[in-house]
């Protein structure tokens, strides 16, 4: 399989490590390069392709090692793996980098609830100390007279905001937003089914079809067309034998065949991933399974009226509904929808937004626990037309319609539009 390296991300990595090795006149280099973007880009592999190209030696940290149950530890083991990449650039006569993945996972601040440890202040204070002083890196407990061997840092995440100022300011950390473009885009994907033998025509319809999608999908859709082989082979086996086969089998595995990589097929698979996608983002689950603790958080502050707050609902503003037992023919004459509802449906599909529709019963709305009755894009009649459905089912619970931003998957305005009981 061929891989592509962007010709960009490579001038840019190859840069910031050479001149890292250079001794540039009354030239100050930042000696950690931050390699940002959204998820799922190959910030990483990109990382990996340009260290192989240029014959760098690696040595790796993840997010998850940027905090410990001891304080100090993550900050020494840093300073540790610093000077590891110093001896081997040393003893092996290459170029070496400290390489820290998802940084803004370990030490950032992405909310107000997010923990703020001391392994947190320390590790920003460490990272800050060695670019200051990258020839001179100490272990706690000791100290080298020998200069240490400068080391570039590249560091990788989504969003570099979310760290401490200082450590990304200017002078500090060189800032590379990785953000693919359309060619970079057909190259990375045609080198992921190259031995495929797709065809570039079938390529580039693939990307355009899916072209907000980031570029792990793509691999992730090629391993899929793989399953129908694997299920085969399961059944083939059975599933009580599958383990003892595949694990400590005497007999060789069968070969899997080349699937099926016409496009009608990719598109098919690829379209089915993407709607996985979009029940994740339109559930949102987590906000039903959390609802309970913030109403119990919100209607126990306060210490005077407790006991009054604590049987009141707080309920969003409501569209009116005009009372009725009619249901929706698709003549607008005969439903209750009042033209306000209708012209709120109107305005959210006409914006290009997705139309949820939601309704939970009394006893489960205040824990939040909705439930999803259809999800509608550009069909306003339809999506009038299973609003009006859904009243009519339900017609003693919440109802709500939820403005969907299609392409962040954000949930824009949820309007209550009939009250329970």
């Amino acid at each position: 399989m061929g891989f592509y390296i962007a010709p960009q991300f490579l001038d840019r990595l190859a840069v910031h490590i050479t001149k890292n090795y250079l001794d540039l006149p009354n030239v100050k280099v930042p000696l950690i390069l931050g390699v940002h973007g959204r998820k799922g880009e190959g910030k990483s592999f990109q990382c990996d392709l340009v260290f192989e190209r240029m014959g760098i030696e690696v040595i790796y940290m993840s997010a998850g090692e940027l905090e410990s149950p001891d304080a100090g530890d993550p900050g020494r083991l840093i300073r540790l793996r610093y000077r590891e990449a110093g001896e081997r650039c040393r003893i092996r006569g290459k170029m070496a980098v400290l390489l820290i993945n998802d940084i803004d996972a370990g030490i950032g601040r992405v909310d107000g609830l997010t923990q703020y440890t001391v392994n947190t202040q320390l590790v920003h204070g460490t990272l800050m100390n060695i670019a200051d002083t990258p020839t001179n890196v100490q272990l706690p407990g000791s100290y080298d007279s020998e200069p240490t061997q400068r080391i570039p840092i590249i560091v990788t995440g989504n969003d570099f905001s979310t760290l401490y100022a200082p450590l990304v300011r200017d002078g500090r950390m060189e800032k590379y937003y990785w953000e693919p473009t359309r060619d970079d885009r057909l190259g990375i994907v045609a080198g992921i089914f190259e031995v495929d033998q797709v065809a570039r025509g079938d390529i580039e319809q693939l990307v355009e079809t899916f072209l907000d999608q980031s570029i792990d999908f793509f691999g992730a859709l090629r391993s899929r067309l793989y399953d129908e082989q694997v299920v085969l082979l399961i059944q083939n086996i059975g599933i009580e034998r599958i383990s003892a086969r595949v694990v400590n089998g005497t007999e060789a595995l069968p070969e899997f065949h080349r699937p099926d990589f016409r496009l009608s097929h990719l598109l098919e698979v690829g379209q089915a991933m993407v709607r996985e996608q979009q029940r994740i983002q339109e559930l949102r689950l987590v906000e039903e399974y959390h609802q309970s603790t913030l109403s119990s958080r919100s209607l126990s502050d306060g210490k005077s009226g407790g006991r009054d707050r604590r049987n009141r609902i707080e309920e969003p503003v409501m569209l009116p509904v005009e009372p009725s037992s009619k249901s929706y023919a698709g003549d607008a004459n005969s439903t209750q929808l009042t033209p306000a509802l209708v012209s709120e449906v109107n305005r959210i599909l006409n914006q290009g937004h997705r139309l949820g529709i939601e309704y939970v019963d009394a006893r489960r709305f205040r824990t939040g626990s909705w439930q999803c009755f259809g999800v509608f894009e550009r069909d306003g009649a339809a999506a009038l037309e299973a609003l009006a459905e859904c009243l009519t089912q339900h017609p003693q619970a919440y109802v709500r319609i939820v403005d969907i931003e299609p392409q962040q998957r954000i949930r824009l305005t949820e309007q209550l539009v009939q009250r329970g009981g």
